[in-house]
């Protein structure tokens, strides 16, 4: 006899089969897309099923939920009870649903059929992505609910943690900037896979969660000054670009939409009011520092951060995670840009801005030529690989300059790339420029002690540095510090 165990499994079947059935024939919610409302759609080649989901908002409540499904039974049925599920639900109850809730209403899906529930839930939360990308509002205020933005790695993760453990109301976001066959998905913190993944990670922890679909945006302001800068011979930091002008913005706007008082991050960072408003200054661990990347926002951006990591170190964060037995504990952290994760710089350049290899000199400082290079767009300034070339007495050279209309690379040895004066455009100062002291002309590079000589015209200085430094490059992010504060930043002219 097999037991009690198999006549447990042929009731849990029965069950299942009955309500598939009766999903199958509940036409109540099939139909089009209510006015106005939203949509998301899932599914196609190779499977061949199609689910799209459809509701409205009234108030931050599902309104008029409607399904199309082409493809097996189970999955006809499980759209069918998507609309279910959230029919008449405020939309963050909608954003914690996902497969397994799907095939719990379902009675149980078999392995066989676990499709289903995930193209249903795929779609359910692009509609959802669709009104938190709009100017809808999906929720009232509330003093204890945060929007955490959870990139699916280990940092965001822990914030998420922490915010919910001291007793915030917890909402998750996802940020959809980049999707790029040539790039890899799974090692990007922005792709549709990783919204995927922080998607699953947001429900184990009982969260719910959204997505933020910035990509048109995100090509528009980061990826298109990326490709100008190298075509121009410059070193753009899209990092900053787009923390400062794209997604802290957008996401601090959704927190708003869904009633948060605050936007949580998993930067290492910290605020600090000095008397005259919030300020970046360091956070503890001074190898995770990260106030660099973040230099650019706003006063008003500041106002409305929250970083919980601030105070611990990386060891530390990767303990909290594996106490909690989250699965992103030892996952490595990713050293691409987004855009670039399993791709090269160079095969990402010739792709989207037609900078093909164009055999161009190589020149000294006085303009005589020592070799040749494959394009100036696969140099920047203090750069020493790749160029094939040394001294007369064997001591390796360095980029001291890109001349991109003569597509020349001009070479010299490394004290040649000593700089003592710095001059920035597009200059934001926080507070005075007499406060200035200190500078960091890289991320992660050791701030150097300099003043600031002359304010032009509002948007450009000249720094003096009590030090030279070595490869300053044009295009790249100065962030300017009083101490320990980040009190402005500019972009190398």
């Amino acid at each position: 006899m097999r037991g009690a165990g198999w006549a447990r499994a042929r009731t849990l079947l029965r069950v299942s089969r009955e309500l598939i059935e009766a999903y199958l024939e509940d036409d109540a919610h099939r139909g089009p897309e209510p006015v106005g409302g939203f949509s998301g759609s899932a599914g196609g080649a190779p499977c061949g099923d199609l689910v799209r989901i459809s509701f409205a908002l009234a108030d931050g409540v599902v309104r008029e939920p409607s399904f199309e499904a082409e493809g097996c039974a189970a999955t006809r049925a499980a759209a069918a009870a998507v609309c279910e599920l959230i029919d008449g639900s405020p939309a963050l109850e909608a954003a914690l649903i996902g497969p397994g809730a799907i095939s719990n209403e379902l009675g149980g899906l078999a392995p066989s059929h676990r499709h289903a529930a995930e193209l249903a839930a795929d779609a359910l939360h692009r509609a959802l992505a669709a009104a938190a990308s709009s100017q809808t509002a999906l929720a009232g205020a509330s003093r204890d609910r945060v929007l955490v933005a959870l990139s699916g790695g280990v940092d965001s993760a822990v914030a998420a943690l922490l915010e919910r453990e001291r007793g915030a109301e917890v909402v998750a976001v996802t940020l959809k900037l980049w999707a790029d066959r040539g790039t890899d998905g799974e090692r990007s913190c922005c792709s549709p896979e990783a919204v995927v993944r922080a998607r699953e990670l947001a429900h184990s922890l009982g969260i719910p969660h959204l997505t933020l679909d910035l990509e048109e945006r995100f090509r528009a302001t980061v990826v298109e000054d990326f490709l100008v800068g190298y075509a121009a011979g410059r070193t753009p930091n899209p990092c900053v670009r787009c923390n400062g002008e794209l997604r802290i913005d957008a996401m601090i706007e959704l927190a708003d939409r869904v009633g948060a008082s605050h936007l949580v991050t998993g930067h290492y960072a910290r605020l600090v009011d000095d008397g005259d408003g919030p300020l970046l200054a360091r956070p503890d661990d001074d190898r995770k520092d990260q106030t660099h990347m973040l230099a650019a926002l706003r006063p008003a951006s500041l106002a409305r951060l929250r970083f919980p990591l601030q105070g611990l170190e990386k060891p530390r964060v990767r303990e909290i995670a594996r106490d909690a037995e989250l699965e992103v504990a030892g996952r490595p952290e990713s050293q691409d840009l987004c855009f670039l994760a399993g791709t090269g710089k160079r095969e990402f350049l010739r792709r989207h801005a037609g900078l093909a290899d164009r055999p161009g000199e190589v020149v000294d400082a006085d303009g005589a030529v020592v070799g040749t290079h494959p394009g100036h767009h696969n140099f920047t300034v203090g750069q020493r690989r790749g160029l094939g070339v040394a001294g007369g007495d064997g001591t390796p050279r360095y980029v001291l300059g890109v001349d991109p209309e003569a597509n020349r690379i001009v070479v010299g040895r490394r004290e040649q790339l000593s700089k003592r004066r710095v001059r920035l455009r597009g200059t934001r100062l926080l507070r005075a420029p007499g406060r200035v002291d200190r500078v960091r002309l890289r991320h992660h590079s050791r701030p150097l002690a300099c003043r600031v000589d002359s304010v032009e015209s509002g948007e450009e200085l000249t720094l003096s540095l009590e030090e030279p430094a070595i490869a300053v490059a044009p295009g790249q992010t100065a962030s300017l510090l009083h101490g320990d504060l980040v009190v402005g930043h500019g972009t190398i002219a």
